[in-house]
């Protein structure tokens, strides 16, 4: 599996040959930047259920994340206030397209099919591919148990790990989990063996989940850069997050939000 993981790995490369060309979109005579600075707001979609980068307590409803902290202090530098839009992988694109938010800022993974229709700031986190199953798994002990005959893997829908496991499973079932089920209750439930996710997702299970054994892969399987992702057509709009992400790696204020949301081994420092 991991040979056909490095194969994969070349999809990456295509990120440097994504042509700048326009994208269609719905009409919208103002953009990004000035309708930021003429309603003094910045709507930031996020995903409300990734753990330690844009999570909404499910009983307080207040927010918490490495991505709050961070579109906090981007709307600050651009002195307007943040507001927040609820989005997901699956509906990411066209959120952005039909100008439902100016920004996605939920660590969004630079895929190739995400770039042709976006732009992306420089990547600021990046993350490898792991295995989430149970202690008491007689199934999946190691990585290499993943891709045997009968054995059910679970990918979250809309997910970067959705194609690449369709693509690296050869022997396995590939289950590709919609909303409202979660993979945690498929797991759990012993519908499916183990399920497929990054770093910050995994550290949900492991920091509250004792039933839960994390399996990373022997070696790099599938890193992935994360930026964040604006709509094309609005190269100053552009300029201005990328910026950003250059300031806080610079001065201290990405480290720092890492540290706080426990994702410092996943820090892009440049």
């Amino acid at each position: 599996m991991t040979r056909l993981a490095a194969a994969l790995l070349g999809l990456l490369g295509f990120l440097a040959t994504v042509a700048a060309g326009p994208v269609s979109a719905a009409p919208n005579n103002t953009t990004p930047s000035q309708r930021v600075q003429d309603s003094g707001e910045l709507r930031v979609c996020i995903w409300p259920d990734y753990y330690g980068i844009s999570l909404r307590n499910p009983r307080t409803g207040q927010l918490s994340g490495i991505d709050i902290d961070l579109s906090a202090a981007f709307a600050a530098d651009l002195k307007v206030k943040p507001v927040y839009v609820d989005s997901s992988f699956a509906t990411l694109i066209e959120d952005l397209l039909r100008d439902r938010c100016d920004v996605a800022m939920f660590a969004v993974g630079m895929t190739p099919q995400r770039a042709q229709a976006l732009r992306f700031s420089r990547p600021y986190l990046e993350s490898d591919i792991y295995a989430v199953t149970t202690r008491s798994s007689r199934v999946v002990k190691s990585w290499q148990d993943l891709d045997r005959p009968g054995v059910r893997i679970a990918v979250q829908a809309g997910t970067f790990m959705e194609p690449v496991m369709a693509g690296a499973l050869k022997q396995a079932n590939l289950v590709v989990v919609r909303p409202p089920d979660t993979r945690e209750r498929e797991l759990e439930a012993g519908r499916v063996d183990a399920f497929m996710t990054d770093y910050p997702y995994s550290r949900r299970l492991l920091d509250n989940a004792d039933w839960a054994r994390l399996v990373a892969p022997p070696t790099p399987f599938f890193v992935l850069p994360y930026a964040y992702a604006v709509k094309p057509g609005d190269a100053a709009w552009l300029t201005a997050v990328d910026e950003f992400v250059g300031r806080i790696q610079r001065d201290g204020r990405l480290q720092a939000a890492a540290k706080r949301h426990g994702l410092s081994a996943i820090v892009r420092e440049r």
